[in-house]
């Protein structure tokens, strides 16, 4: 699951020669791999290898542990960051002939939805005699429409669909 990159650490470097960084990002220069080790060694660190296709190969000395725990960091706030523009479509259903109170519900919900920075596709289902009424949904839809064009900007217009009439409205452009 984690991309996280594998590094040569100390021992398994198998270059001759590589060019050393030490642990303050200064270049110490190019430096047999058996004295760079020696050096990490005696600050206690580990030499690892950065730039393997390098010629000669880059090696830096540092806490390979910390190094790898703050990569794992950095990887995790990556994916959540991603997570959070993701746009997802949340589906509001609802029947013609709702009551006020359960309109306004599905509202206050639609509502948070488009804050969120979410899209809402709304279905209107139709029963039995309703189906040749489709004036009725199409006058809910534009009430719908209409009651949230502050937070909401129509994506797709309501048609209907068989049973139901399908629309979509999207959170509106921030300027």
């Amino acid at each position: 699951m984690s991309k996280l990159k594998e590094y040569r650490v100390n021992r398994q470097i198998r270059a001759k020669e590589c060019r050393l960084i030490d642990e303050n990002g200064n270049q110490i220069g190019i430096v047999p791999v058996k004295e760079a080790l020696k050096i990490a060694e005696e600050k206690g660190l580990d030499l690892v290898e950065i730039a393997p296709n390098a010629n000669p190969p880059v090696c830096k000395i540092m806490d390979y542990g910390k190094f790898k725990y703050e990569m794992k960091k950095k990887e995790r706030e990556a994916r959540k960051k991603q997570r959070e523009h993701q746009i997802e479509v949340k589906d509001i259903r609802m029947k013609v002939r709702i009551d006020e109170h359960d309109l306004q519900v599905k509202l206050k919900h639609m509502r948070e939805f488009l804050k969120d920075g979410d899209k809402v596709k709304v279905w209107i289902r139709f029963r039995g005699r309703e189906n040749i009424y489709p004036e009725l949904g199409k006058k809910l839809a534009n009430r719908i429409i209409e009651e949230l064009q502050d937070v909401a900007q129509v994506e797709v217009e309501p048609k209907k669909e068989g049973t139901f009439m399908i629309f979509v409205l999207a959170p509106k452009k921030k300027k």
